[in-house]
């Protein structure tokens, strides 16, 4: 139902009427223009303001208290003793066990405890919960998933004036810990107050490091020995050869003597596997390789000189920039030096002049890194210039695949421990590049910019998952990669090895065609 009301108003009400009518404009004032106004006039094109229809709001920041945290040992003592027993003395102790072992409560305490023990046995032998139930199965396929990494910490160098991360080492027990070797690499450019002191870093804890290693010169190398996880190697900038023990404290334990030791930094310290565990050598830019016993490291026990001329002269000796060991082949190491050769030696040649085997050369300026393939010893990986190459010892005139050439340096590479086809490339614009051969060749499988300054150094931990980087400011980053560059994929080994052989083989063919088309064109001059 619509319901609808009228109001009414009587015109009267409305006050008076108004009635309009048109007529011509009067002019009621007129004012002049002023001359001196005119002149104080300042034309503004264009002309623009600002309206903002929000609230003005202020950003504030404040900082709190940073919560470190400290690892504390407990130190636990067997306690319980009446006040008339000496716990240090054995005797004391011993009678009083009997004692109290003769008295019938203690007899019925134990029995009973027994049988509540015997429960707790048999519960724990129903179910093994550590028992690996698939060990014989084959290992599944990766799935197709997008690789990846992701920073886990970060270490910065606590001192005011930053150097720059040159060296990564991994503790062998757990890999819990993390070494790192700090010093500027820059000829006589250091700045005054630098400090000399390297850090041994726990993961759980990236405040501050677990120690100080406290060397007269600063470290350019560091090691730890693999049998002795206490022991750690350091190889320093003014050449000399330093052992820490970490049970001992920061400061250096034994020292090289300044007349024995390298003439330039060490660049390259590696333990040997001997049975004393005591064994090491060193490489520098000075041209030599010189082994040493940390019980007696004053000076070296072998000097083998980098001349690839066979004459043993030390001013025609190549300066050496990386060091290669694999203890499945003790007699043999390798060496990257200065020029982009590496040198193969046999340290167990019957001549000084035999030591030195054979030379690869492919690069145009230092090799920064040099590394055997875990899985085929006789592959190894170099970097340098803007390239990283895999070379075959079976194939000494070139390398059977290279990355292209990049826009930055590359300053050093690995492969990985789990992994056949894999391995690590940093270079000097901040990128950690992870490359599998067997996927592609041409790019990486992922690129990720580590930081903005210079990467300089990287480790790769024994499982495969975690990647320490080191760069030019001190910065060292953790990073954990995808499962799929870290587990090893279905018949992964065997493909490997069919894609090393037909590199191999495809190497063997350009040689060949080199050596026709050299001898056609001798047939053409004669």
């Amino acid at each position: 139902m619509e319901i609808v009301y009228v109001y009414l108003k009587k015109r009267s009400e409305f006050g008076k009427q108004c009635n309009f009518s048109d007529r011509p404009a009067d002019l009621n004032i007129d004012i002049p223009p002023n001359p001196e106004l005119a002149a104080q006039y300042v034309e503004r094109n264009p002309v623009d303001m600002g309206i903002q229809c929000s609230v003005s709001m202020s950003e504030h920041e404040a900082n709190t208290e940073r919560f470190e945290m400290e690892t504390r040992g407990v130190n636990h003592v067997e306690g319980g003793w009446p006040k008339d027993v000496n716990s240090l003395e054995l005797e004391q102790t011993i009678r009083f066990r009997k004692k109290v072992e003769k008295d019938e409560n203690y007899i019925n305490a134990i029995v009973q405890l027994g049988s509540i023990m015997e429960h707790c046995i048999k519960q724990n032998n129903a179910i093994d919960i550590y028992q690996e139930y698939f060990n014989d199965e084959e290992e599944v396929e990766v799935t197709d998933e997008a690789s990846s990494a992701k920073t886990i910490n970060v270490f910065r160098d606590p001192q005011e004036i930053k150097r720059t991360a040159t060296h990564l080492s991994w503790h062998p027990d757990g890999n819990r810990k993390l070494a790192v070797a700090y010093s500027c690499l820059d000829f006589q450019r250091a700045p005054a107050g630098m400090s000399h002191e390297s850090y041994i870093w726990d993961l759980e804890n990236p405040n501050r490091p677990e120690m100080a290693l406290k060397p007269s010169s600063p470290l350019v190398t560091l090691e730890y020995n693999p049998k002795d996880s206490h022991v750690i190697l350091g190889g320093c900038y003014n050449g000399q050869i330093a052992c820490w023990d970490t049970r001992k404290g920061s400061l250096v334990a034994e020292l090289s003597t300044i007349e024995f030791s390298h003439r330039d930094p060490v660049y390259g310290s590696i333990w040997l596997q001997s049975k004393t565990g005591t064994e090491c050598f060193s490489a520098s830019t000075d041209g030599q390789v010189m082994w040493w016993d940390i019980r007696k490291i004053s000076e070296p026990t072998e000097v083998v000189i980098l001349d690839i001329t066979k004459k043993e002269q030390l001013e025609n000796a190549l300066g050496a920039i990386s060091l290669e060991f694999e203890s499945t082949l003790p007699t043999k190491f390798m060496v990257g030096t200065e020029q982009g050769i590496v040198i193969s030696c046999n340290r167990k040649a019957k001549t000084s002049a035999e030591k030195i085997v054979c030379t690869f050369s492919g690069h145009h300026g230092p090799i920064y890194a040099l590394q055997r393939n875990p899985f085929y010893p006789k592959n190894f990986l170099t970097v340098g210039d803007w390239t990283a190459r895999i070379w075959s010892e079976d194939s000494r005139e070139s390398s059977i695949m290279w990355t292209k050439y990049h826009m930055a340096h590359l300053t050093d590479g690995a492969w990985s421990p789990v992994r056949p086809a894999v391995f690590f490339t940093t270079k000097t614009d901040g990128t950690l590049d992870i490359w599998d051969f067997v996927f592609k060749q041409s790019d990486p499988a992922l690129s990720l910019k580590v930081c903005d300054e210079a990467l300089y150094c990287l480790r790769v931990q024994d499982n495969g998952c975690l990647i320490a980087c080191g760069s030019q400011q001190g910065t060292t980053t953790l990073l954990e990669v995808s499962s799929g560059l870290s587990t090893v994929q279905r018949n992964e080994k065997n493909i490997a090895f069919s894609k090393k052989q037909s590199l191999e083989m495809d190497e063997e063919v350009e040689e060949d065609n080199t050596g026709e088309e050299e001898g056609g064109d001798e047939e053409k001059s004669a």
